[in-house]
């Protein structure tokens, strides 16, 4: 493929797409393909220095923009990512995977987050106290931090970072993002929504790339703060480098999320929902039901029902609309799913459904791997111990209901995690129990809603904020406090060596 065959996807910096001033390129592919429908031009540090100085001239003026003006461009762009969704829903499926009904309902959950961003001005509210001294009042407020980032991954090209900049933006800050280079063209178009919503030049700015831009956003002294979700051990990386150069930064990283099925639950009902919460995005979200962990008799019963689900699942491209799940992002990705399906099978698991081999006519290229099963898993095999991010689910099972909890537990990753029954004791046992910080009641994916924040506990959360929602205001804002005495012109000095005390 020639260099001028393909689009190219460029950096937004300061209002406006930019070339590179490096000479590297990265193809973005068409997994139902699996063939480079175009490629993205990969930063150097250089760029990244552009970007932040676009970001901080910006927020010279945009970091004292008044509230209200803010939030009315946020209102705006909220209604543009409405007009766009089947736009956008078809980007994200072209170059990601997904179906496009999922992809759709990513820009829903995302837009959420701009709705939460619209009401900044209650969020950031101050506090009065009067009168705590003789004449002395006191107060506090909240201010931007200044220029922030956000790393984002390739599973959730729009809703993901829409966790991060519209947030950070209605605070008074201006931000970088450096989405996945494997699925560029969403955060393209948000850069262009935001300028038609009349985001003043800088405040949003892209910039693609790999590990040079990232280690260059860690290192830059002018970025007060990162945002990250990732794997783990990425997430470590971007958490010590962050902190180390004096960065505030939240960095979210992997995830085994458990679903306990007690014998009290109704089995059709969790059946439907652990196929969907397993297999859907092909097992591509931070938030898949990966282990089910199926309690006393309940087993055989509950693993007939989910082999019978997901043997009925329908494979294909995004744009089939009579398919249920696409194909994986990438062929590294199809290929380490594949590698940690023989080793399950190689450990002694039972290999109820094998989802290898699986081909798609018309897409025979593409990086398809079929919805797995495995039954009689146990905690030392790697399709259980690791991420595998792949449309794999893994059946455990144990005797008791503490037992579940135990093993949840020890799981070094504290995402999220479900429990379908019909007790409500059990219900509350579990969730005051788990160490997890998403949990879900019959709920297979507990994803929280945008007034309230995203994030695990353990392994899965680098730092002391979870994302969205209140602590993402309190993230991206830090507070003052003012102490105000107006003395009388003549009269008495009230001034004390003495530590001052209230009288």
């Amino acid at each position: 493929m020639t260099q001028h065959s393909v689009k190219t996807y460029e950096h937004w910096i300061g209002g406006k797409f930019t070339p590179g001033q490096g000479d590297r390129f990265g193809d973005v592919f068409n997994p139902a393909l699996g063939t480079p429908q175009s490629r993205v031009n990969l930063a150097t540090a250089s760029d990244v220095d552009a970007a932040v100085a676009a970001a901080q001239s910006a927020f010279e003026t945009w970091g004292s923009t008044s509230v209200s003006a803010r939030v009315r461009i946020m209102f705006t762009f909220r209604e543009l990512l409405v007009q766009h969704e089947g736009e956008l829903a078809e980007l994200i499926s072209q170059e990601n995977g997904k179906m496009i009904g999922d992809a759709r309902g990513e820009v829903m959950r995302g837009r959420e987050v701009v709705e939460f961003a619209c009401g900044i001005p209650q969020l950031l509210k101050g506090e009065f106290s009067d009168q705590i001294s003789a004449g002395v009042d006191s107060h506090t407020f909240r201010q931007p931090l200044g220029v922030v980032a956000g790393i984002t991954p390739f599973n959730f090209p729009i809703m993901v970072p829409l966790w991060m900049h519209p947030v950070a933006i209605a605070c008074g800050n201006t931000f970088i993002l450096k989405p996945s280079e494997r699925v560029p063209g969403a955060s393209d178009m948000v850069a262009r929504l935001y300028a038609e919503a009349g985001l003043p030049d800088g405040v949003f700015n892209v910039v693609h790339g790999d590990k040079v831009a990232v280690d260059a956003i860690l290192e830059h002294p002018d970025i007060a703060a990162v945002s990250f979700v990732g794997s783990t051990p990425i997430a470590k990386y971007v958490h010590e480098g962050a902190t180390k150069a004096g960065k505030r930064v939240q960095a979210l990283g992997g995830a085994k999320n458990h679903a306990v099925v007690m014998p009290d639950a109704d089995l059709d009902y969790a059946a439907d929902h652990l196929v969907a919460a397993g297999y859907g995005s092909a097992g591509q979200r931070c938030m898949a039901i990966s282990a089910v962990i199926a309690v006393g008799p309940v087993a055989d019963e509950l693993i007939v029902k989910v082999k019978e689900r997901t043997l009925a699942l329908r494979i294909g491209a995004g744009n089939d609309p009579g398919a249920d799940m696409g194909p994986l992002v990438t062929a590294a990705a199809r290929d380490r799913v594949l590698d940690y399906v023989a080793q399950g099978e190689a450990a002694g698991a039972d290999l109820v459904v094998d989802g290898r081999e699986h081909t798609v006519e018309g897409h025979e290229s593409g990086f398809f791997v079929g919805p797995t099963l495995f039954d009689n898993t146990t905690t030392d095999m790697s399709v259980y111990t690791d991420e595998i991010f792949g449309p794999v689910l893994t059946v455990l099972r144990v005797p008791t209901l503490e037992t579940a909890i135990s093993l949840i537990n020890a799981n070094p990753y504290g995402n999220g995690t479900a429990v379908f029954t019909s007790s409500g004791e059990v219900a509350r046992t579990f969730q005051r129990n788990v160490h997890v910080g998403m949990i879900g009641i019959n709920v297979p994916v507990p994803v929280p809603m945008a007034f309230h924040s995203f994030g695990g506990w353990k392994d899965s959360l680098f730092g002391d904020h979870h994302m969205h929602g209140p602590e993402g205001v309190r993230f991206y804002t830090q507070a003052k406090v003012v102490t105000t005495r107006w003395p009388h012109v003549s009269g008495e000095s009230l001034a004390q060596l003495n530590f001052p005390t209230a009288h």
